[in-house]
Protein backbone atom coordinates (compact mmCIF):
# COMPACT_ATOMS: atom_id res chain seq x y z
CA UNK A 1 0.00 0.00 0.00
CA UNK A 2 3.54 2.28 -0.36
CA UNK A 3 3.03 5.57 -2.50
CA UNK A 4 5.80 7.72 -2.91
CA UNK A 5 7.43 9.46 0.25
CA UNK A 6 7.08 12.58 0.42
CA UNK A 7 10.00 15.04 -0.39
CA UNK A 8 10.13 15.62 3.81
CA UNK A 9 8.67 13.89 6.51
CA UNK A 10 8.32 15.64 9.83
CA UNK A 11 7.00 14.14 13.07
CA UNK A 12 5.74 16.42 15.66
CA UNK A 13 5.30 15.07 19.16
CA UNK A 14 2.40 17.42 20.90
CA UNK A 15 2.03 17.86 24.81
CA UNK A 16 4.98 15.97 26.02
CA UNK A 17 5.27 15.72 29.42
CA UNK A 18 9.16 15.22 30.53
CA UNK A 19 8.21 12.64 33.54
CA UNK A 20 5.13 11.21 32.70
CA UNK A 21 6.07 10.24 28.78
CA UNK A 22 9.65 10.35 29.14
CA UNK A 23 10.23 7.05 27.91
CA UNK A 24 7.03 6.67 25.53
CA UNK A 25 8.02 10.10 23.76
CA UNK A 26 11.39 8.80 23.49
CA UNK A 27 10.18 5.69 21.79
CA UNK A 28 8.54 8.27 19.04
CA UNK A 29 11.56 9.39 18.12
CA UNK A 30 13.21 6.37 17.56
CA UNK A 31 10.05 4.78 15.89
CA UNK A 32 10.21 7.95 13.45
CA UNK A 33 13.50 7.93 12.05
CA UNK A 34 13.66 3.87 11.98
CA UNK A 35 10.28 3.94 9.80
CA UNK A 36 11.33 6.80 7.13
CA UNK A 37 10.88 10.43 8.85
CA UNK A 38 13.35 12.83 8.48
CA UNK A 39 12.88 14.89 11.65
CA UNK A 40 11.04 14.88 14.98
CA UNK A 41 9.69 18.08 16.25
CA UNK A 42 8.88 17.96 20.48
CA UNK A 43 6.52 20.09 21.94
CA UNK A 44 5.38 20.64 25.53
CA UNK A 45 7.91 20.79 28.48
CA UNK A 46 11.07 21.65 27.64
CA UNK A 47 12.92 17.50 27.71
CA UNK A 48 16.45 18.01 26.25
CA UNK A 49 17.34 13.84 27.13
CA UNK A 50 14.71 13.19 24.24
CA UNK A 51 16.80 15.13 21.70
CA UNK A 52 19.71 13.80 23.04
CA UNK A 53 19.07 10.45 22.68
CA UNK A 54 17.50 10.89 18.79
CA UNK A 55 20.74 12.77 18.13
CA UNK A 56 23.16 10.03 19.49
CA UNK A 57 21.10 7.40 17.98
CA UNK A 58 21.38 8.96 14.25
CA UNK A 59 24.65 9.71 14.75
CA UNK A 60 25.62 5.70 15.96
CA UNK A 61 23.56 4.36 13.63
CA UNK A 62 23.66 6.79 10.72
CA UNK A 63 21.17 8.68 8.72
CA UNK A 64 20.57 12.16 8.49
CA UNK A 65 17.82 13.15 11.09
CA UNK A 66 16.79 15.92 12.62
CA UNK A 67 15.43 16.62 16.23
CA UNK A 68 14.34 20.30 17.78
CA UNK A 69 12.02 21.50 20.00
CA UNK A 70 9.13 23.68 19.68
CA UNK A 71 8.23 26.54 22.23
CA UNK A 72 5.00 27.52 20.72
CA UNK A 73 3.46 24.54 18.86
CA UNK A 74 -0.03 25.79 18.40
CA UNK A 75 1.42 29.22 16.41
CA UNK A 76 4.11 27.28 14.28
CA UNK A 77 1.13 24.82 13.08
CA UNK A 78 -1.12 27.94 12.31
CA UNK A 79 1.58 29.17 10.19
CA UNK A 80 2.24 25.89 8.72
CA UNK A 81 -1.05 25.28 7.89
CA UNK A 82 -1.58 28.89 6.71
CA UNK A 83 1.16 28.67 4.33
CA UNK A 84 0.02 25.18 2.85
CA UNK A 85 3.33 23.90 1.88
CA UNK A 86 2.66 21.43 4.01
CA UNK A 87 0.80 18.31 4.12
CA UNK A 88 -0.67 18.21 8.17
CA UNK A 89 -1.69 15.00 8.98
CA UNK A 90 -2.78 14.10 12.76
CA UNK A 91 -2.88 10.09 13.94
CA UNK A 92 -5.99 10.21 15.90
CA UNK A 93 -8.39 7.62 17.08
CA UNK A 94 -11.12 9.77 16.42
CA UNK A 95 -9.87 10.38 12.67
CA UNK A 96 -10.91 8.57 9.05
CA UNK A 97 -9.55 5.00 8.86
CA UNK A 98 -6.23 5.04 7.44
CA UNK A 99 -6.19 2.56 4.74
CA UNK A 100 -9.36 4.83 3.28
CA UNK A 101 -6.82 8.25 4.03
CA UNK A 102 -3.24 7.31 2.77
CA UNK A 103 -3.77 7.42 -1.02
CA UNK A 104 -5.25 10.72 -0.87
CA UNK A 105 -2.25 12.12 1.14
CA UNK A 106 -0.30 13.78 -1.61
CA UNK A 107 3.25 12.99 -2.24
CA UNK A 108 4.65 16.37 -3.77
CA UNK A 109 5.05 18.78 -0.96
CA UNK A 110 6.72 18.11 2.80
CA UNK A 111 4.02 15.92 4.88
CA UNK A 112 4.28 16.68 9.01
CA UNK A 113 2.56 14.46 10.91
CA UNK A 114 1.10 15.58 14.56
CA UNK A 115 0.86 12.59 17.52
CA UNK A 116 -0.49 13.85 20.65
CA UNK A 117 0.47 13.18 23.98
CA UNK A 118 -1.66 14.83 26.24
CA UNK A 119 -5.71 16.19 25.06
CA UNK A 120 -4.92 17.58 21.51
CA UNK A 121 -6.34 21.16 21.72
CA UNK A 122 -9.83 20.81 19.07
CA UNK A 123 -7.80 23.50 17.11
CA UNK A 124 -5.27 20.70 15.96
CA UNK A 125 -8.20 18.94 14.18
CA UNK A 126 -9.18 21.98 12.00
CA UNK A 127 -5.79 22.89 11.49
CA UNK A 128 -4.73 19.06 10.04
CA UNK A 129 -5.78 18.15 6.53
CA UNK A 130 -6.00 14.65 7.60
CA UNK A 131 -7.32 13.20 10.66
CA UNK A 132 -6.62 9.90 10.87
CA UNK A 133 -6.85 7.16 12.86
CA UNK A 134 -5.05 3.70 12.59
CA UNK A 135 -8.21 2.13 14.63
CA UNK A 136 -10.89 3.71 16.94
CA UNK A 137 -9.59 1.51 20.28
CA UNK A 138 -7.13 2.85 22.71
CA UNK A 139 -4.09 2.00 21.43
CA UNK A 140 -0.30 3.21 21.61
CA UNK A 141 0.93 6.58 19.51
CA UNK A 142 4.22 4.56 19.23
CA UNK A 143 2.18 1.29 17.59
CA UNK A 144 0.02 4.16 15.45
CA UNK A 145 2.79 6.02 13.72
CA UNK A 146 4.90 2.62 13.08
CA UNK A 147 2.07 1.49 10.99
CA UNK A 148 1.07 4.79 9.45
CA UNK A 149 4.41 5.62 8.49
CA UNK A 150 4.83 1.89 7.30
CA UNK A 151 1.96 2.54 5.64
CA UNK A 152 2.64 5.59 3.60
CA UNK A 153 6.62 4.65 2.85
CA UNK A 154 6.42 1.22 2.60
CA UNK A 155 9.67 -0.49 3.21
CA UNK A 156 13.13 1.81 3.88
CA UNK A 157 16.14 1.07 2.33
CA UNK A 158 18.33 1.27 5.26
CA UNK A 159 21.78 0.86 2.99
CA UNK A 160 20.95 4.41 1.61
CA UNK A 161 18.75 6.02 4.31
CA UNK A 162 20.98 5.16 7.51
CA UNK A 163 24.29 5.87 5.75
CA UNK A 164 27.47 6.75 7.83
CA UNK A 165 26.54 4.70 10.34
CA UNK A 166 28.94 3.53 13.15
CA UNK A 167 27.48 1.07 14.56
CA UNK A 168 25.19 -1.53 12.60
CA UNK A 169 22.75 -4.77 13.28
CA UNK A 170 23.34 -7.45 11.33
CA UNK A 171 20.27 -9.56 11.04
CA UNK A 172 20.99 -12.31 13.03
CA UNK A 173 18.39 -15.62 13.45
CA UNK A 174 19.83 -16.57 17.19
CA UNK A 175 21.67 -13.94 19.11
CA UNK A 176 22.94 -10.30 18.39
CA UNK A 177 25.57 -9.35 15.93
CA UNK A 178 26.78 -5.65 15.95
CA UNK A 179 29.29 -4.48 13.35
CA UNK A 180 30.92 -1.65 15.45
CA UNK A 181 32.93 0.81 13.25
CA UNK A 182 35.03 2.26 15.99
CA UNK A 183 36.31 -1.45 16.48
CA UNK A 184 37.29 -2.34 13.01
Amino acid sequence: MSHEIPPRLSVLRLGHRRDRDKRITSHLGLTARAFGADEVILAGERDPSALETWDSVAGHFGGEFLSRFEESPLSWLRKVSKSGEVTIVHLTMYGRPWRESIPSIPTDKPALVVVGGTKVPAEVYHLADYNISIGNQPHSEVAALAIFLDSLIGPIDEESKFSGAKMKVIPSAKGKVVVNDDEE
